[in-house]
């Protein structure tokens, strides 16, 4: 059998750690949500194959045990004693490296493409949780939809449709290693961002709020490894954006944009100073099995 599974970017609308746990790991408070930037992947079973293959569209990727959609495969495979052999094929449209979650929403496709397919029945719960092995963006990922994202990654409470507006995305030459970002976090020295006052803005279909509230703890850290980040922001406030912030541990940023025309306007700017640029919206990826 086969399926093909779109595996849409996140970005953070705020994001905040507050400690760390024992093992290492962030403690998160994250609102997240899904763009319509978005990887396809085709995942195809048969007791023919053997083993687990992957490929991409691109050559920046591992297709071997490192990739996280390998990982989600192998999890899935063991979990349930399947013997069916799996091939998954990426088509990228997701930049690589970027804080917008590509590798983990691939990820995510996979575990919901075979739940579907070897007639799992797990929820998106259950899925989630079996993500959170695999990386800590893949639960949210799972779900793709306006989220308070919290705990190591795992705890997902889904919130209100967002109010309409459109982002201008833009990705700088570098790239960075999200565990480096992370090991570099002072707990003493960082700035927590309101999330609360983000999710209160949420629903009340405040842009404004969301706008005013909105902060990413990671970014001073980001910031001083690639400067570019601070001068694509100011970029975006010039050509008119309402608010501006890197997304994940970077070194992506966003602009809000209330209308269309603005963030063409925006677009337009970015284009000579920036390659890789995008005109998104959020979205919401709803599936037909039942949240639990």
């Amino acid at each position: 059998m086969d399926i093909l599974e779109k595996a849409p970017a996140k970005i953070n609308l705020c994001l905040d750690t507050p400690f760390r746990h024992r093992d290492g790991s962030p403690e998160w408070r994250m609102v997240m949500t899904s763009i319509d930037l978005a990887d396809y992947v085709h995942i195809e079973t048969s007791s023919s194959l053997t083993g687990i293959s992957v490929e991409t569209d691109t050559g920046f990727l591992p297709s071997d045990h490192r990739n996280l959609a390998y990982k989600a495969a192998k999890e899935l495979r063991c979990l349930f004693d399947v013997s069916e052999g799996v091939h998954i094929s990426i088509k990228k449209n997701i930049p690589v490296a970027a804080g917008l979650g590509g590798g983990s929403s691939d990820a995510a496709a996979v575990l919901r493409g075979l739940n579907q397919i070897w007639h799992l029945k797990l929820s998106l719960r259950e899925l989630a949780k079996i993500g959170l092995k695999i990386d800590s963006d893949v639960p949210f990922c799972v779900y793709s939809k306006t989220a308070l994202v919290e705990g190591k990654g795992e705890l997902i409470t889904p919130l209100e449709e967002l109010p309409p507006f459109w982002l201008v995305v833009a990705k700088p030459r570098e790239s960075v290693s999200t565990p480096s970002i992370l090991k570099r976090i002072s707990y003493e020295k960082i700035e927590h961002p309101n999330v609360d006052n983000v999710v209160a803005g949420i629903k009340q279909g405040n842009l404004t709020e969301i706008c005013k509230w909105m902060g990413n703890a990671l970014e001073p850290i980001t910031v001083k490894e690639i400067p570019e980040i601070n001068k694509i922001k100011q970029k975006m406030y010039d050509f008119g954006v309402q608010a501006a912030q890197m997304s994940g541990s970077g070194p992506t940023v966003f602009g809000v944009c209330a209308k269309y025309s603005r963030a063409q306007h925006v677009y337009n700017s970015l284009k000579g100073f920036c390659n890789e640029v995008y005109i998104v919206h959020p979205c919401s990826l709803e599936k037909s099995f039942e949240h639990r």
